[in-house]
């Protein structure tokens, strides 16, 4: 226990306090062991002791409050002990090491996510930097228990801020409001984020604050005898029906009413939804028995309903919104959801571990309204309770994502295992195009090096330097290969310039002529248009990247007479189809070096997608072929570098591709038929099946379908995914067919 620890002194507190905070967590929790709460207490009154806030209060206090606050999103005791832990390798002497054997590794690893999380230097606050700002602090919190922690931490702080200089008090306002009151928002914690939002009002906007204020202040008790008129009226009409319900005022927040007459350009008087109440239901079906009574009562605003029951809101929110025109002509907005939406509505991701209901006697948790979570524990079901899920859940909101510093403190957003070239690209071409070394966090590493989340990267330039068709193998955003493409692709006109010129001078020779002369003349103009090209350059590069032989510009350019009983000759030179490609492979696909039709084939080893990265290779006497930047089979004639062009996709052009896609599902009957059913919906068509039965009543499905790009491919992946039986989905590529499929899908389910 720690009733010897109620000395009022500047290092503790009376432990009642300490006493109340594990009273309510016993509340939801009753079998919870507090004793990690209790030692967790007693350490951090001795690292703070002698340690005051701003406003005078005990330092400890602060520690207790933002466990408060943990307790309120009813959280367990590890959450709530490294609560009260949060600031000790920051502001004391105590060591991560000692953290760690005192209280093990788990409390460890959330009291360290804080302290880097609240070390991170919020140099901008731009809109887009801000939004980078907040999907780096999920990002570097790889427990989503990290970021409510911090989220509990800032919420106190706000309640504490008129004790700090009215700079610094500004400061961390704007920072709260941009950062932290929308990921409370993202994560649906209602109340928190209101509190964000209300706090960070009140000191960014003083002067508008108080004006609210005083305006809601002033009509406070004729609209809560309005509302409760209204409320009383709605439970009446409840009970005659038999529906059993709660039905109560809604308090209006003063940053909600300041934004909406920012947004709306109106006046405080105009903003009807000050008068709204909320009906809180016992089930689904109820809410939309209540939303009929209503409409029934008074006429509802056309245009003014929202179903966020069936539409959920990205953060889980879940309600019924109207307005109706309620007595005395006055606007009245009407909320109706059940008590468990009004759960997930306060505590937001939190309520997924609290809250329990009982479906066919048994306990299960609640989440059918938590797909956005659901998603991001990718195989992990029926979680039994919080700390299975706590310790499951591993914040990856973005998963597609990785941020980064520049040496000036502004954050970059990059896609996933981007690396030091990505980032030079992205911040300027010329960097990236000049780029010659990279250091990340003070330290050289290679250009293909992966960054982390919270690495500051710093290039060396060099004028010298170029970009080289190696980076093509490693880089990762569109505008890395995008720009290395084009340096690349210039280098190979260049190439093919000199090439192409070489060769035809050569053919001119050996019919005994000048071609200085013979290249100069109007002959040599009508060739070259006689062969399809609008330009001599154009002609020669032709010939250069084989596309057109010497031989067929030597027939257009000398008299046919001199031709005759020349013998045909071994040509040298890359001979391409020049018969017309099929459109759907020709005009789906652009080769970046010119613009002339060129025969082009898609790569059977890897079958690209729209919308994936690309590159072509010049097959002799086959035109190009497109292969996936990322083709294994790729790696033998990469070493090829002179026959490697750029290519791109048409995003003008709507046309079909082939891919192949394998299922596991469970062996019963009609599966085959709802899996056709969602491809149906997505316009998707069947070209191959192929079904097996397989062991443990599972079916294997090798498919052959047509989709439009890699986008809609996806799209049909995931809806599939959702179908009741499936087990296991995968898209198939040539390449990594290994074993027959049923095998391998066996061995993979």
């Amino acid at each position: 226990m720690v009733s010897g620890w109620a000395e009022n002194n500047r290092g503790f507190i009376p432990a009642m306090k300490v006493q109340d905070l594990t009273d309510e967590l016993l509340e939801y929790m009753p079998d919870a062991d507090v004793d990690i709460i209790l030692n967790a207490y007693i350490y951090s009154a001795k690292a703070h002791r002698g340690q005051s806030r701003r406003s005078g209060e005990a330092y400890i206090s602060h520690p207790l409050e933002v466990a408060h606050n943990l307790v309120k999103l009813k959280l367990d005791p590890t959450t709530v002990a490294a609560g009260l832990l949060h600031d000790t390798i920051e502001d004391t002497l105590s060591t991560p090491e000692e953290i760690k054997e005192l209280f093990g590794d788990e409390i460890y690893q959330l009291v360290d996510g804080v302290t880097k999380i609240s070390q991170i230097h919020f140099a901008s606050h731009e809109e887009s930097q801000a939004e980078n700002y907040r999907k780096m602090i999920f990002a570097m919190a790889h427990d989503i228990r990290v970021v409510l922690i911090k989220l509990a931490d800032r919420a106190h702080n706000m309640q504490t801020l008129g004790s700090l200089s009215e700079e610094r008090q500004r400061r961390i306002a704007r920072e709260t409001l941009e950062i932290y009151a929308p990921i409370a928002n993202r994560l649906g914690i209602g109340w928190l984020k209101a509190e964000l939002e209300n706090g960070s009002f009140r000191y960014l906007y003083p002067e508008e604050f108080r004006t609210i204020e005083e305006k809601v202040a002033k009509g406070k008790d004729n609209r809560a005898l309005y509302v409760e008129k209204v409320s009383s009226r709605i439970m009446k009409e409840l009970k005659a029906v038999g529906i059993s319900g709660v039905v109560e005022g809604r308090p209006k927040q003063f940053f909600s009413i300041y934004k909406k007459m920012m947004d709306q350009n109106i006046s405080f008087e105009d903003v009807y939804d000050l008068i709204g109440v909320r009906v809180l239901t016992e089930s689904l079906g109820d809410c939309y028995s209540v939303l009929g009574l209503v409409h029934s009562l008074w006429k509802p605003i056309p245009g003014k309903f929202k179903d966020y029951i069936a539409m959920p809101k990205p953060n889980m929110y879940q309600s019924l919104h109207t307005t109706v025109i309620g007595p005395r002509g006055e606007r009245v907005e009407v909320q109706i959801r059940s008590e468990q939406m009004d759960k997930v509505c306060q505590e937001g991701v939190a309520s997924h571990w609290s809250y329990k209901e009982k479906v066919d006697g048994d306990e299960k948790p609640v989440n059918q309204q938590l797909l956005w979570v659901r998603h991001l524990l990718e195989n992990q079901k029926d979680l039994k309770n919080p700390k299975e899920f706590l310790n499951a859940f591993k914040v990856n909101l973005f998963p597609d994502e990785v941020y980064v510093f520049t040496p000036g403190g502004d954050v970059i957003a990059l896609p996933c295992d981007a690396t030091p070239v990505d980032f030079a690209f992205e911040v300027h071409t010329d960097v990236g195009c000049h780029c010659k070394s990279a250091k990340v966090n003070g330290k050289v590493v290679p250009l293909m090096y992966k960054l982390q989340d919270g690495d500051q990267v710093e290039i060396t330039t060099l004028k010298e330097a170029s970009p080289n068709i190696d980076w093509l193998t490693f880089v990762k955003t569109s505008k890395a290969r995008s720009r290395i493409s084009n340096h690349i692709n210039s280098e190979e006109r260049s190439r093919s310039l000199c090439l192409g010129k070489e060769l035809l001078e050569k053919e001119i020779c050996e019919y005994g002529l000048d071609p200085v002369i013979e290249m100069k003349g109007e002959a040599f103009k009508e060739a070259t248009q006689a062969c399809g090209f609008n330009s001599i350059e154009s002609l020669l590069m032709g010939i250069g990247i084989g596309k057109l032989s010497t031989h067929h510009v030597i027939e257009k350019l000398i008299p046919k007479e001199k031709l005759e009983g020349k013998e045909s000759r071994e040509k040298t030179l890359i001979k391409l189809k020049e018969s017309q490609p099929p459109e759907s492979s020709r005009n789906a696909i652009k080769v970046q070096c010119f613009n002339e039709n060129i025969f082009i084939r898609i790569g059977k080893c890897c079958h690209p997608l729209p919308g994936e990265p690309i590159i072509g290779y010049i097959t002799r006497g086959r035109g190009v072929t497109v292969h996936h930047i990322d083709c294994p089979g790729f790696g033998d004639i990469i070493n090829d570098p002179e026959r490697l062009v750029g290519v791109e996709w048409d995003a003008g052009l709507n046309e079909i591709y082939q891919a192949h896609i394998a299922i596991v599902a469970a062996d019963k009957p009609g599966i085959m038929a709802t899996i056709s059913q969602s491809f149906a919906e997505c316009g998707v068509n069947i070209t191959r099946a192929n079904i097996q039965q397989g062991s443990n009543k599972r079916a294997y499905f090798d498919l052959s379908i047509e989709v439009q790009d890699v986008e809609h491919l996806n799209q049909i992946l995931e809806k599939t995914r959702q179908i009741t039986g499936v087990i296991y989905l995968e898209r198939i590529k040539d390449f990594n067919k290994n074993s027959p499929i049923k095998n391998r899908l066996e061995a993979l389910s």
